[in-house]
């Protein structure tokens, strides 16, 4: 009988990059359905356009560079770097911030380093990120979940405003737009109001925002099944959610009508699709052990000091790519000793 020879360390991988990206993808459903329930047919058109605009950019640049093409889209990377980004997206953007943004994270983040496994910082965050700062008025365009807004789009009204720019006659777009949750407490904060008196707005739920806590939640389960079949790594969600959650509670502990509690930041804006979608990607992460909890640490610490001091309601972008800049570092600085070699302590 003959068996198949791989090589060392003689472990065999059951899945390839593009089964464990289809995991990924099957992972974030449960998210993209509760994100379209409470904001609206938004989230699947910014899901189209950039899953579109991600994949025909990546099948352009592959051919200018004469590499196969077939292949490489075949990998769902660059889907998944899409729909990542257009997850990140307000739901009334129009359609061409998530066509700039796609196309900055695929040819600018990831093909201009040589495309897969190159690339030193989160293609999707990147995007992210340059739309955040080159078009802030349409990076707050968030819908009102059910029950705030005076007015719910439909369908049809929502691909007109996306693709037109038109809303539907005697409308305005106040009447479907609000700000996040986390922008909400930000502001208040500095005009003068507690955390208390801010969170017994109608837009707040039981833990977080009203729609924001539930997508968090369905975002945690399909994490949780990522971490149960071994697609992603424990340690840089487990780090990162933790360090959010510790500091988180220091402050509060410290002054509640000033700081937001743990729970209310583990459950708001990007943090559980950051900690287990986009802090995990295998490129761009720390790939020791002792590096990985560094790292999610460090996005988690960097983002409550955003989301707390900084310029920006949310702050898991800044410190993905702030720690994806720390990642050579850390990687050389806990690298494992070599199996039966000396530690370095005891080579003198």
């Amino acid at each position: 009988m003959q068996f198949p020879t791989y090589s060392s360390p003689h472990t065999y991988a059951p899945r390839n990059v593009s089964q464990i990206m289809h995991q990924v993808l099957l992972a974030l459903l449960p998210g993209i359905v509760c994100s379209v329930w409470f904001f609206g047919w938004g989230t699947l058109f910014n899901i189209l356009i950039a899953a579109v605009t991600c994949i025909g950019a990546e099948a352009v640049i592959l051919r200018l560079r004469k590499r196969p093409i077939q292949a490489t889209l075949a990998d769902g990377s660059a889907l998944l770097t899409g729909v990542l980004l257009a997850l990140c997206l307000p739901a009334l953007t129009p359609w061409w911030v998530p066509f700039i943004g796609a196309l900055f994270a695929i040819v600018v983040a990831k093909q201009l380093y040589g495309g897969l496994g190159f690339n030193p910082f989160n293609p999707a965050m990147i995007g992210y990120v340059v739309l955040l700062i080159s078009f802030p008025l349409e990076m707050t365009l968030w819908s009102a979940p059910p029950g705030l807004g005076s007015e719910r789009l439909s369908f049809l009204q929502t691909a007109h405003w996306v693709f037109a720019g038109d809303l539907p006659p005697g409308t305005v777009l106040d009447a479907f737009s609000m700000a996040t949750p986390l922008d909400t407490v930000k502001t208040r904060l500095h005009l003068g109001f507690t955390v208390s008196e801010i969170q017994s707005a109608a837009q707040f739920g039981s833990v977080a925002g009203i729609g924001w806590e539930w997508v968090n939640f369905w975002f945690l389960a399909g994490g949780l099944y990522l971490l149960v079949r071994g697609i992603v790594p424990w340690q840089i969600p487990v780090a990162m959610l933790g360090a959010l959650f510790i500091i988180a509670t220091f402050f509060y502990g410290f002054d509640s009508d000033q700081f937001a509690s743990p729970v209310f930041h583990l459950f708001s804006g990007a943090a559980m699709l950051g900690a287990f979608f986009i802090a995990t990607d295998p490129v761009t992460a720390s790939t020791t052990y002792k590096g990985r909890l560094i790292f999610g640490a460090g996005i988690g610490l960097i983002a409550w000091v955003i989301r707390t001091w900084g310029g920006y309601p949310d702050g898991v972008a800044f410190a993905v790519l702030l720690m994806n800049m720390a990642v050579p570092t850390l990687d050389y600085y806990t690298r494992p000793r070599v199996f039966g070699g000396q530690a370095p302590e005891d080579e003198e």
